[in-house]
């Protein structure tokens, strides 16, 4: 199956790299966006600026990769954290490690539940919960000795 990516990064070249890097690594679908849409599914890789004009709260800050500048100031490391962003990288970073950002959040993606096949087994959920027996202890409790 083949993972989409949604790339809003304003500096062209970089996200050159970024797409050119997916597309040899593995099996990727890149979409460069101006603005990510929010209800297609897969990752996003956003530059701060994109970050900025999303509407919080996200419904699935995982799949979220942002590119931030290496300043711990930037107020958009505060908006990402936030936000529940766990992916965070910059620019000036190997591209390598930008990808194993990537690929993580591809794996957090959120996929949509297999359908279910009748195997003869049945899930049921019920508001009464068992009842367990307690658990019986002899009247002599056994004591260590410490000599």
């Amino acid at each position: 199956m083949m993972q989409t990516v949604q790339l809003s990064i304003a500096d062209n070249q970089y996200a050159t790299r970024v797409r050119e890097a997916l597309t040899h690594s593995c099996a990727w679908h890149v979409d460069a966006v101006e603005r990510p849409d929010l209800s297609r599914s897969g990752v996003m890789v956003l530059d701060e600026e994109s970050f900025a004009r999303l509407p919080l709260p996200l419904s699935n800050p995982g799949r979220v990769v942002l590119i931030a500048r290496q300043e711990p100031q930037a107020p958009q490391l505060a908006q990402a954290w936030e936000a529940g962003i766990l992916s965070v990288v910059s620019a000036e970073d190997p591209l390598d490690t930008v990808l194993l950002a990537i690929m993580a959040a591809a794996l957090r993606v959120e996929k949509a539940p297999a359908p279910s096949h009748t195997s003869g087994i049945t899930q049921v959920f019920g508001s009464e919960s068992a009842s367990i027996p307690p658990i019986k202890r002899s009247r002599r409790e056994k004591r260590c000795k410490i000599q």
